[in-house]
């Protein structure tokens, strides 16, 4: 793979629909975007209480202009397209965190878009002010329940890969809940370890591993079939706020107030990298204050070759894997959140005013090494790779050793 150091380019602005009717704290902040798995729907938490419901793609001229961009063709996006209209959710709460469910396998022939819960459909979970997750059904914008058990604010959501259901919720609460959404949302377990604000939680997308990152410098790694700790991953300087796996589950991202993102091995624990958010001009290095580069996002691109950072010094930067310093820097004002659009080519992200913005993202062809590298670690852990009789130089590579 070769960086690529285009600069991003702004597609699309979105702005809320409505003027600011809350005097509180945190009314009218985009906290969280989402892409649902197939691409057919973006979702927004626009401030005021209120989640849009989107069809991908946009319909503005800015974006018809860009490159057509193709995705996997699939029954389930095929039927979401074919009656998929713009949808306003009214939460009743502020909005903090959001959740597509990948969509479950439909059963041969079946062709009924109606969903109720237990059926074959897409739905969102939304995370509310009071505690409580909002379950919708996307086609049609109903609710199907509400669950109750975190006692204060839920601040990110994450459905497991596999489309079985399970949703995790970190919470202000100090814990992270598990759900099981084909069983009516029964609780299935409560995560107790943190000490402070849980931030963030992600779910490896092999669906064995679960990370969470609270106001605490250390992030927790936890085993999704046991729901048991299995370590402490210790090397930020402050709180740790965004996590994110690569999508053969081989590496995991932590981003932390102290302006480093960390690249863990999630099987070992071991720190394989820091990629540390310098102010684009020296000149800031004496006047700015220590907080300006504080990360506030990180995630993987969808093909894994690059990370995506926003940060508080208004800067959104794109990261080459093997690289130490951004191939590519956009300026983004009071950015909160940033999401990869599951197909590559995009990035959305959110900002402190309610706005979303969309961007262009390096497009690269996978080369033959990484996309066998990417198969392969997709069912194999570290250990199980260096107990392989192949060659130490072959293991390092298959390890994200080598750069």
């Amino acid at each position: 793979m070769k960086p690529v150091g285009e600069e991003p380019v702004l597609l699309a602005e979105l702005k809320p629909g409505r003027p600011q009717r809350y005097d509180w704290k945190s009314s009218c902040e985009t906290w969280s975007v989402a892409f649902s798995p197939d691409g057919a729907w973006f979702a927004w938490s626009q401030g005021h209480c209120v989640v849009k419901l989107i069809p991908w793609p946009l319909r503005e001229p800015e974006l018809c202009k860009a490159p057509e961009r193709k995705s996997r063709s699939s029954k389930a996006e095929a039927r979401s397209r074919a009656v998929a209209k713009e949808k306003t959710l009214e939460c009743g709460q502020i909005v903090w965190g959001l959740a597509f469910s990948a969509w479950p396998a439909a059963e041969e022939g079946d062709t009924d878009p109606a969903c109720t819960v237990g059926l074959p459909c897409l739905i969102l979970a939304t995370g509310l002010n009071d505690g409580q997750i909002k379950v919708w059904e996307v086609q049609t914008g109903h609710l199907l329940f509400s669950l109750l058990g975190h006692e204060d604010v839920v601040r990110d959501l994450s459905f497991a890969p596999n489309g079985s259901l399970i949703l995790v919720s970190a919470s202000r609460d100090k814990t992270l809940r598990v759900w099981d959404l084909s069983r009516d949302g029964r609780q299935v377990q409560v995560l107790s370890g943190h000490v402070q604000w849980v931030y963030c939680c992600s779910i490896s997308p092999d669906c064995s591993m679960l990370c969470s990152a609270a106001g605490e410098k250390s992030a927790l790694l936890w085993s999704m079939r046991s729901y048991a700790l299995i370590r402490r991953l210790e090397g930020h300087q402050s709180s740790v706020v965004s996590c994110d796996f690569s999508p053969d589950s081989a590496l995991l991202v932590t981003a932390s107030y102290d302006a480093c993102v960390i690249m863990w091995d999630p099987y070992t624990g071991e720190q394989l990298r820091t990629l540390r958010h310098v102010p684009l001009h020296s000149a800031l290095d004496d006047s700015s204050e220590v907080h300006t580069s504080s990360l506030r996002s990180v995630c993987f691109s969808p093909e894994g070759l690059y990370l995506a950072t926003v940060a508080d010094d208004r800067l959104l930067r794109i990261w080459a894997l093997e690289l130490r310093s951004p191939v590519a820097f956009a300026p983004m004002t009071n950015g909160l959140c940033c999401m990869y659009f599951p197909h590559g080519g995009f990035i959305a992200t959110g900002t402190r005013d309610g706005h979303v913005q969309f961007w262009t993202a390096p497009r690269v062809l996978s080369s033959l090494k990484h996309l066998c590298r990417k198969a392969l670690r997709t069912f194999l852990t570290t250990y199980q790779v260096l107990a392989l009789p192949i060659p130490r130089k072959l293991k390092e590579f298959l390890t994200y050793r080598t750069f």
